[in-house]
């Protein structure tokens, strides 16, 4: 899994700057415009969080868990429902706007999740992290496939048979070249240097290969009734962020000044951050990732 130092290094750096952005709960996952891209960038998250609470039949007074929740945008819209919401979160920049916006939010491993951690839910949703859970080290060492068993071991074991899961990721696409032919030096605009950019944005991270991987290791504990391709949307969302983070502010600008040191000495932090580079548009134009939506049922 991406250890905390990788996880700050994508989503804490940029905390302040991403909520004077997008919001104080804003989503940085991909959106539902389901190909109707007049929609706002909030009317498009608004639009997954309800289909991520219809899918998973949550009803007032029941329980949600959120592993991996971001700065917790599903949490608010589960608790505007009548529901209690819990996420879970390796960011502590994540972690600490949450609390502050009073969102129950804990620093955990989403993989050593019990029963006993944070008791029993009705439903489970996984948004944009699954994309955290292998390491390329794990990758490396043929462990990639038990890596997911376990996260999924650790989301059975907190709810009943017959409740469901929600899980949406980015994979690997079926144009993905060779792991090995990924390399940030490799000549600019192929896609090993796409790639290579996108291993600087998110370090420690490696997708599954495919929905496919992601299915074959939900079994037995989950069976599978709903899937579909958010790919087009996550391109749409991207270009929203993009202008968003573009917008003008006295308050961006003094934040960016702040990170004029990791600009000069930090190659890592260049490529990730401030490459001028929409690598990950790049990506899923080319279907060298792709994107899912996956609602699973608890057998």
């Amino acid at each position: 899994m991406a250890s905390q130092r990788d996880i700050d290094f994508t989503y804490t750096l940029i905390d302040k700057i991403f909520r004077l952005s997008i919001g104080e709960t804003g989503d940085f996952s991909g959106a539902k415009y389901d190909g109707d891209f007049s929609l706002t960038l909030e009317e498009a998250q608004r639009r997954k969080h309800a289909f991520v609470w219809e899918q998973l039949r949550l009803a007032p007074g029941q329980r949600a868990l959120d592993m991996g929740c971001g700065w917790g945008g599903l949490l608010r819209y589960v608790k505007a429902r009548g529901a209690t919401a819990v996420g879970v979160t390796l960011s502590r920049g994540q972690w600490a706007a949450c609390r502050r916006n009073g969102l129950d939010v804990h620093l955990h491993d989403c993989r050593t999740i019990t029963r006993d951690t944070f008791g029993a839910f009705d439903g489970v949703a996984s948004i944009g992290a699954f994309e955290h859970f292998c390491s390329p080290a794990e990758f490396r060492a043929g462990k990639q496939d038990e890596v997911y068993r376990q996260v999924f071991r650790a989301a059975a074991s907190v709810l009943p048979r017959g409740s469901r899961l929600f899980l949406q990721t980015m994979v690997f696409g079926h144009n993905m070249i060779r792991p090995d032919a990924i390399d940030v030096h490799a000549p600019r605009d192929s896609d090993a240097w796409a790639l290579g950019l996108m291993t600087k944005t998110f370090p420690g991270s490696w997708l599954p290969f495919g929905s496919e991987q992601v299915e074959r290791n939900a079994a037995p504990e989950f069976r599978l009734l709903h899937k579909e391709s958010g790919r087009l949307d996550y391109i749409e969302t991207i270009r929203q962020w993009r202008k968003r983070f573009a917008a003008p502010s006295w308050r961006k600008r003094l934040l960016k000044i702040t990170l004029i040191p990791r600009y000069l000495f930090s190659e890592d932090f260049r490529l990730a951050f401030v490459s001028g580079v929409s690598a990950n548009t790049i990506c899923f134009e080319r279907e060298l990732l792709d994107h899912f939506r996956m609602v699973y049922e608890r057998v």
